[in-house]
């Protein structure tokens, strides 16, 4: 019997020291070093990688962190390891799917196309990809029938993505949120007019004062059966047509389609960005008004001048090519709407 003594003394203190080293920092981790665990890997698996990658010093230690916690399961996912962590804590990020995100900030007044640039840049979802889930409707059509596509119900904020996010499910979370803003506010009238007189607004003006008179002048025009002369419309029908040169031509103003509100009297068929909730509410709280026209004004400011009439508008229009003629880097102005017809 004393001669067992010794085996056994041995094998408890390897198994010892084996679990001691579950709460000793591993090897310097290499800095922002990822890891991709695909479904179905095995804890085996799974220890070998964080080892290849330095990021555990033993593979084995993560079949040994497993045999010790049994009810926990190890999450697929991509994961980042930035510091040093004893391999307890690795086991237990993995466990819990603490997976790395890539934060897409979307802006206000972002279009499709602009959303499916920016979803591509981390290389997750193809423009291609984003674009096609973008264009079916099927999403919001209980509470905008209609809508040609999720243009205007992607709603601008932040979203996390991982490896694991498609094109259909930031979508349906772009949505989510959209649905969240507009109960916000308390909506009582239709949906689809609403938010494509947002996205107008959106597209028109940055200046939070400025964005309830802007919807008013609209309104106004709406009312009076007026064309709407949008230049933000304009550029959108050439986006759609896949001919957008960077400015606007006579030939796009020209040019017959249906979001082109040089051509077409009334709101566009849809939305032609996405509004964020103050240009949703001024939408829904356009400003009396007695005004028709709007121009940009020349100081670069972004706010514009507001014109009751086609005379007071075309002196307004002057002044501001007065202005920009001075300015060593002239810019081309919102001006719409610039006619009324």
């Amino acid at each position: 019997m004393k001669r067992l003594r010794w085996p056994l003394a041995a094998v408890f203190l390897l198994a010892a020291a084996a679990i001691a080293s579950l709460f000793l920092p591993a090897a310097p981790t290499p800095a922002g070093a990822l890891l991709n665990i695909s479904h179905g890997s095995s804890t085996r698996q799974i220890g070998a990688q964080l080892a290849r990658q330095g990021i555990l010093r033993y593979s084995w230690q993560l079949p040994l962190a497993r045999l010790l916690q049994p009810n926990r399961t190890l999450q697929a996912g991509e994961y980042e390891f930035n510091q040093p962590a004893t391999p307890w804590q690795i086991f237990d990020r993995l466990a819990r799917g603490d997976v790395h995100f890539y934060l897409l900030r979307i802006p206000e007044g972002y279009n499709i196309f602009d959303i499916a640039k920016a979803v591509a840049e981390p290389g997750l979802i193809s423009e291609t990809e984003f674009l096609a889930a973008a264009r079916n409707p099927q999403l919001i059509q209980d509470l905008a029938p209609g809508a040609p596509t999720l243009e205007g119900f992607l709603f601008p904020s932040t979203y996390r993505l991982t490896r694991a996010t498609t094109a259909q499910t930031l979508c349906a979370q772009m949505v989510a949120q959209f649905r969240r803003e507009w109960a916000a506010l308390r909506p009582t009238q239709p949906v689809l007019p609403t938010v494509t007189l947002a996205s107008l607004v959106e597209k028109e003006t940055s200046v939070p004062a400025e964005r309830p008179l802007v919807a008013g002048v609209y309104a106004k025009r709406l009312a009076l059966g007026m064309k709407l002369d949008a230049d933000p419309t304009t550029i959108y029908s050439a986006l759609l047509l896949g001919n957008w040169r960077g400015a606007i031509y006579r030939s796009d103003l020209d040019r017959p389609h249906p979001y082109n509100t040089y051509k077409t009297i009334g709101l566009p068929p849809g939305p032609i960005a996405n509004p964020g909730a103050a240009a949703l509410a001024a939408a829904l709280h356009p400003a009396t008004t007695d005004n028709l026209f709007f121009v940009a004004r020349a100081d670069g400011s972004g706010a514009h001048r507001f014109s009751p009439n086609a005379a007071a508008h075309q002196r307004a229009v002057a002044d501001y090519r007065r202005g920009q003629q001075k300015t060593a880097t002239p810019t081309t102005p919102h001006a719409a709407p610039q006619r009324a017809n």
